[in-house]
Protein backbone atom coordinates (compact mmCIF):
# COMPACT_ATOMS: atom_id res chain seq x y z
CA UNK A 1 0.00 0.00 0.00
CA UNK A 2 1.31 3.12 -1.01
CA UNK A 3 1.85 5.74 2.31
CA UNK A 4 1.44 9.41 1.94
CA UNK A 5 3.96 11.78 1.22
CA UNK A 6 6.12 12.75 3.09
CA UNK A 7 5.38 10.02 5.56
CA UNK A 8 8.19 9.20 7.92
CA UNK A 9 9.29 5.63 9.41
CA UNK A 10 11.38 4.94 12.40
CA UNK A 11 14.06 4.09 9.51
CA UNK A 12 14.27 7.86 8.07
CA UNK A 13 16.87 9.88 9.88
CA UNK A 14 15.83 12.29 12.79
CA UNK A 15 17.54 14.88 10.91
CA UNK A 16 15.91 14.93 7.95
CA UNK A 17 12.97 14.83 9.29
CA UNK A 18 13.97 18.21 11.39
CA UNK A 19 15.22 19.86 8.15
CA UNK A 20 12.34 18.86 6.12
CA UNK A 21 9.66 19.82 8.38
CA UNK A 22 11.10 22.35 10.92
CA UNK A 23 7.55 22.16 12.79
CA UNK A 24 8.41 19.09 14.46
CA UNK A 25 10.46 20.67 16.73
CA UNK A 26 7.55 20.87 19.11
CA UNK A 27 6.98 17.26 18.51
CA UNK A 28 10.27 16.71 19.66
CA UNK A 29 10.03 19.04 22.49
CA UNK A 30 7.14 17.68 24.25
CA UNK A 31 8.50 13.80 24.07
CA UNK A 32 11.48 15.70 25.39
CA UNK A 33 13.84 14.89 22.46
CA UNK A 34 16.42 17.84 22.14
CA UNK A 35 18.91 18.18 19.04
CA UNK A 36 22.34 17.07 18.67
CA UNK A 37 21.76 13.40 17.56
CA UNK A 38 23.79 13.37 14.29
CA UNK A 39 22.50 11.08 11.60
CA UNK A 40 20.90 8.65 13.73
CA UNK A 41 17.45 7.15 12.65
CA UNK A 42 13.73 8.07 14.17
CA UNK A 43 13.63 4.77 16.28
CA UNK A 44 17.62 4.95 17.59
CA UNK A 45 16.79 8.72 18.97
CA UNK A 46 13.44 7.99 20.71
CA UNK A 47 15.33 4.64 21.81
CA UNK A 48 17.85 6.81 23.72
CA UNK A 49 15.22 9.43 24.88
CA UNK A 50 13.59 6.84 26.14
CA UNK A 51 10.41 7.71 23.98
CA UNK A 52 7.78 5.29 22.35
CA UNK A 53 8.85 5.52 18.52
CA UNK A 54 5.79 4.46 17.42
CA UNK A 55 3.76 6.77 19.17
CA UNK A 56 6.05 9.22 17.95
CA UNK A 57 5.73 8.72 14.54
CA UNK A 58 1.61 8.67 14.88
CA UNK A 59 1.85 12.54 16.35
CA UNK A 60 4.43 13.29 13.80
CA UNK A 61 2.58 11.84 10.63
CA UNK A 62 -0.77 13.16 12.08
CA UNK A 63 0.40 16.57 12.46
CA UNK A 64 2.72 17.06 9.42
CA UNK A 65 0.03 15.32 7.11
CA UNK A 66 -3.11 14.46 8.13
CA UNK A 67 -2.73 11.12 8.71
CA UNK A 68 -5.64 10.19 10.68
CA UNK A 69 -5.13 6.29 8.98
CA UNK A 70 -2.68 5.25 12.04
CA UNK A 71 -3.14 2.45 13.94
CA UNK A 72 -4.39 3.14 17.51
CA UNK A 73 -3.59 -0.16 18.70
CA UNK A 74 0.49 0.83 17.94
CA UNK A 75 0.37 4.14 20.37
CA UNK A 76 1.29 3.74 23.93
CA UNK A 77 -1.24 5.50 26.38
CA UNK A 78 1.46 6.47 28.58
CA UNK A 79 3.40 7.94 25.88
CA UNK A 80 0.90 10.35 24.53
CA UNK A 81 -0.08 11.16 28.73
CA UNK A 82 3.09 12.47 28.76
CA UNK A 83 3.45 14.47 25.53
CA UNK A 84 0.06 15.99 26.28
CA UNK A 85 1.24 16.90 29.66
CA UNK A 86 4.02 18.64 28.77
CA UNK A 87 2.12 20.48 25.90
CA UNK A 88 0.43 22.02 28.24
CA UNK A 89 3.09 23.51 30.32
CA UNK A 90 4.37 24.78 27.16
CA UNK A 91 0.99 26.30 26.28
CA UNK A 92 0.57 27.97 30.32
CA UNK A 93 3.91 28.72 30.91
CA UNK A 94 5.39 29.71 27.80
CA UNK A 95 3.79 30.66 24.55
CA UNK A 96 0.34 32.02 26.45
CA UNK A 97 2.62 34.31 28.89
CA UNK A 98 5.11 35.01 25.82
CA UNK A 99 1.95 36.53 23.80
CA UNK A 100 0.50 38.22 26.33
CA UNK A 101 4.01 40.07 26.91
CA UNK A 102 3.96 40.73 23.12
CA UNK A 103 0.36 42.28 23.19
CA UNK A 104 1.20 45.01 26.06
CA UNK A 105 3.90 45.93 23.94
CA UNK A 106 1.99 46.41 20.61
CA UNK A 107 -1.35 47.89 21.69
CA UNK A 108 -1.18 52.33 22.04
CA UNK A 109 -1.80 52.95 25.52
CA UNK A 110 -3.23 56.38 24.26
CA UNK A 111 -6.39 54.01 23.34
CA UNK A 112 -6.95 53.27 26.49
CA UNK A 113 -10.41 51.97 26.34
CA UNK A 114 -9.59 49.84 23.28
CA UNK A 115 -6.11 48.10 24.36
CA UNK A 116 -7.69 47.32 27.95
CA UNK A 117 -10.41 45.47 26.41
CA UNK A 118 -8.09 43.35 24.04
CA UNK A 119 -6.11 42.32 27.10
CA UNK A 120 -9.08 41.48 29.27
CA UNK A 121 -10.32 39.98 26.10
CA UNK A 122 -7.08 37.97 25.67
CA UNK A 123 -6.88 37.26 29.94
CA UNK A 124 -10.27 35.90 29.67
CA UNK A 125 -9.43 33.45 26.72
CA UNK A 126 -6.57 32.24 28.51
CA UNK A 127 -8.43 31.86 31.98
CA UNK A 128 -10.07 29.55 29.66
CA UNK A 129 -7.34 27.42 28.87
CA UNK A 130 -6.65 27.51 31.88
CA UNK A 131 -9.40 25.67 33.26
CA UNK A 132 -9.92 23.42 30.04
CA UNK A 133 -6.14 22.12 31.00
CA UNK A 134 -7.02 21.54 34.12
CA UNK A 135 -9.66 19.56 33.79
CA UNK A 136 -7.42 17.06 32.00
CA UNK A 137 -4.81 17.37 34.80
CA UNK A 138 -7.04 16.34 37.67
CA UNK A 139 -9.94 14.49 36.26
CA UNK A 140 -8.98 12.87 32.56
CA UNK A 141 -5.21 11.89 33.36
CA UNK A 142 -5.33 10.50 36.68
CA UNK A 143 -8.23 8.39 34.96
CA UNK A 144 -6.25 7.22 32.56
CA UNK A 145 -3.52 6.27 34.96
CA UNK A 146 -6.05 4.08 36.88
CA UNK A 147 -6.24 2.40 33.65
CA UNK A 148 -2.79 1.89 33.31
CA UNK A 149 -2.68 0.37 36.61
CA UNK A 150 -5.35 -1.94 35.85
CA UNK A 151 -7.94 -0.14 38.21
CA UNK A 152 -11.27 0.78 35.70
CA UNK A 153 -13.05 3.57 37.49
CA UNK A 154 -16.95 2.84 37.05
CA UNK A 155 -17.86 6.77 37.80
CA UNK A 156 -16.10 7.79 34.55
CA UNK A 157 -15.16 7.49 30.84
CA UNK A 158 -12.96 9.01 27.99
CA UNK A 159 -16.63 9.81 26.17
CA UNK A 160 -17.36 12.17 28.86
CA UNK A 161 -14.40 14.05 28.04
CA UNK A 162 -14.97 13.67 24.34
CA UNK A 163 -18.28 15.13 24.63
CA UNK A 164 -16.70 18.07 26.39
CA UNK A 165 -14.11 18.46 24.50
CA UNK A 166 -14.44 22.25 23.11
CA UNK A 167 -12.00 23.42 21.10
CA UNK A 168 -9.89 25.91 22.92
CA UNK A 169 -8.50 27.88 19.80
CA UNK A 170 -11.76 29.20 18.72
CA UNK A 171 -11.67 32.73 20.95
CA UNK A 172 -7.77 32.92 20.45
CA UNK A 173 -9.07 32.99 16.41
CA UNK A 174 -11.60 35.28 17.13
CA UNK A 175 -9.19 38.02 18.98
CA UNK A 176 -7.08 37.61 15.84
CA UNK A 177 -9.34 38.70 13.59
CA UNK A 178 -10.64 41.63 16.14
CA UNK A 179 -7.42 42.69 15.92
CA UNK A 180 -6.87 42.22 12.38
CA UNK A 181 -10.07 43.80 11.06
CA UNK A 182 -11.00 46.62 13.39
CA UNK A 183 -7.77 47.59 15.67
CA UNK A 184 -7.29 51.26 14.73
CA UNK A 185 -4.88 52.01 11.89
CA UNK A 186 -1.31 52.69 12.93
CA UNK A 187 0.13 49.36 14.01
CA UNK A 188 3.86 48.65 14.69
CA UNK A 189 6.18 45.96 14.01
CA UNK A 190 5.14 44.95 17.64
CA UNK A 191 1.28 44.34 16.99
CA UNK A 192 2.35 42.37 13.57
CA UNK A 193 4.69 40.15 15.54
CA UNK A 194 2.35 39.48 18.20
CA UNK A 195 -0.40 38.58 15.64
CA UNK A 196 2.12 36.58 13.68
CA UNK A 197 2.49 34.67 17.16
CA UNK A 198 -1.47 34.37 17.67
CA UNK A 199 -1.59 33.17 14.42
CA UNK A 200 0.71 30.02 15.38
CA UNK A 201 -0.64 29.49 18.64
CA UNK A 202 -3.85 28.94 17.12
CA UNK A 203 -2.23 26.08 14.67
CA UNK A 204 -0.46 24.71 17.76
CA UNK A 205 -3.79 24.16 19.73
CA UNK A 206 -5.81 22.83 16.97
CA UNK A 207 -3.26 20.37 16.34
CA UNK A 208 -3.26 19.34 20.11
CA UNK A 209 -6.73 19.02 20.09
CA UNK A 210 -6.10 16.93 16.89
CA UNK A 211 -3.73 14.47 18.99
CA UNK A 212 -6.32 13.81 21.53
CA UNK A 213 -9.40 13.59 19.50
CA UNK A 214 -7.50 11.51 16.99
CA UNK A 215 -5.18 9.49 18.75
CA UNK A 216 -5.54 9.83 22.79
CA UNK A 217 -9.31 9.24 23.06
CA UNK A 218 -9.49 6.34 20.74
CA UNK A 219 -6.21 4.56 22.50
CA UNK A 220 -7.43 5.43 25.84
CA UNK A 221 -11.09 4.03 24.77
CA UNK A 222 -8.93 0.71 23.55
CA UNK A 223 -7.49 0.72 26.76
CA UNK A 224 -10.30 0.81 29.14
CA UNK A 225 -11.92 -2.39 27.13
CA UNK A 226 -8.95 -3.91 27.50
CA UNK A 227 -8.83 -3.30 31.51
CA UNK A 228 -12.94 -4.15 32.00
CA UNK A 229 -11.93 -7.47 30.13
CA UNK A 230 -9.24 -8.08 32.57
CA UNK A 231 -10.87 -6.94 35.68
CA UNK A 232 -14.34 -8.97 34.84
CA UNK A 233 -11.96 -12.19 35.05
CA UNK A 234 -10.62 -11.41 38.34
CA UNK A 235 -13.50 -10.03 39.51
CA UNK A 236 -14.98 -13.53 41.90
CA UNK A 237 -11.52 -13.66 43.17
CA UNK A 238 -11.27 -10.15 44.41
CA UNK A 239 -15.37 -10.08 45.62
CA UNK A 240 -14.30 -13.40 47.54
CA UNK A 241 -13.84 -11.97 51.57
CA UNK A 242 -10.78 -13.22 53.39
CA UNK A 243 -12.76 -15.58 55.18
CA UNK A 244 -14.49 -17.33 52.13
CA UNK A 245 -10.91 -17.31 50.50
CA UNK A 246 -10.11 -19.58 54.01
CA UNK A 247 -13.12 -21.51 53.33
CA UNK A 248 -12.22 -22.75 50.35
CA UNK A 249 -8.77 -23.63 50.98
CA UNK A 250 -9.90 -25.63 53.59
CA UNK A 251 -12.42 -27.34 51.10
CA UNK A 252 -9.78 -28.07 48.83
CA UNK A 253 -7.70 -29.42 51.80
CA UNK A 254 -10.91 -32.13 52.17
CA UNK A 255 -12.51 -30.69 55.73
CA UNK A 256 -15.86 -31.12 56.71
CA UNK A 257 -18.22 -28.20 57.74
CA UNK A 258 -17.63 -29.42 61.03
CA UNK A 259 -13.84 -29.23 60.90
CA UNK A 260 -13.54 -26.16 59.23
CA UNK A 261 -15.82 -24.55 62.11
CA UNK A 262 -13.52 -26.08 64.41
CA UNK A 263 -10.41 -24.88 62.91
CA UNK A 264 -11.70 -21.01 61.65
CA UNK A 265 -13.43 -20.81 65.69
CA UNK A 266 -16.49 -20.66 64.35
CA UNK A 267 -19.97 -22.56 63.99
CA UNK A 268 -21.23 -24.66 61.42
CA UNK A 269 -24.03 -23.10 60.62
CA UNK A 270 -21.36 -19.35 59.64
CA UNK A 271 -19.44 -22.11 57.41
CA UNK A 272 -22.56 -23.33 55.78
CA UNK A 273 -23.47 -19.50 55.23
CA UNK A 274 -20.34 -19.28 54.37
CA UNK A 275 -20.26 -22.11 51.47
CA UNK A 276 -23.61 -20.94 50.39
CA UNK A 277 -22.36 -17.25 49.45
CA UNK A 278 -19.00 -18.52 47.82
CA UNK A 279 -21.35 -20.74 45.61
CA UNK A 280 -23.40 -17.40 44.63
CA UNK A 281 -20.35 -15.73 43.67
CA UNK A 282 -18.65 -18.19 41.99
CA UNK A 283 -21.03 -20.56 40.27
CA UNK A 284 -19.30 -22.96 41.68
CA UNK A 285 -21.39 -25.48 43.93
CA UNK A 286 -19.19 -28.46 44.32
CA UNK A 287 -16.23 -29.49 46.39
CA UNK A 288 -14.29 -30.41 43.59
CA UNK A 289 -15.09 -27.57 41.60
CA UNK A 290 -13.49 -25.45 44.59
CA UNK A 291 -10.69 -27.26 45.03
CA UNK A 292 -9.62 -26.37 40.96
CA UNK A 293 -10.43 -23.06 42.10
CA UNK A 294 -8.50 -22.68 45.17
CA UNK A 295 -5.38 -24.28 43.23
CA UNK A 296 -5.90 -21.59 40.13
CA UNK A 297 -5.79 -18.66 42.74
CA UNK A 298 -3.47 -20.35 44.92
CA UNK A 299 -5.42 -20.59 47.94
CA UNK A 300 -3.99 -23.40 48.90
CA UNK A 301 -0.86 -25.58 47.72
CA UNK A 302 -0.86 -28.45 45.87
CA UNK A 303 1.00 -30.46 48.56
CA UNK A 304 -1.62 -30.01 50.98
CA UNK A 305 -3.76 -31.47 48.48
CA UNK A 306 -1.87 -34.61 47.61
CA UNK A 307 -1.39 -35.21 51.39
CA UNK A 308 -5.29 -35.38 51.85
CA UNK A 309 -5.86 -37.41 48.86
CA UNK A 310 -3.02 -39.79 50.10
CA UNK A 311 -4.51 -39.81 53.67
CA UNK A 312 -7.78 -40.69 52.43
Amino acid sequence: MLRPEPYYASDDRMCDLVCDRHAVLQVMSRFGIAPGFGDKTIAEVCTENGVDAPTFLAVVNLLLNDNTGYPVEAVSVRSLTDYLRNAHRYFLDFRLPSIRRKLIQAVDCSLEGISFAILRYYDEYVAEVHKHMAYEEQRVFPYVESLLAGRPQSDYSIDIFRRRHDQVEAHLRELKNIIIKYYPAGGTNYLNDALFDIFCCEGELASHNAVEDILYIPAVEALAADTAVGAREEAPQERLSDREKEIIGCVARGLTNKEIADELCISTHTVITHRRNIASKLQIHSAAGLTIYAVVHRLVDLSEIRRTIDKG
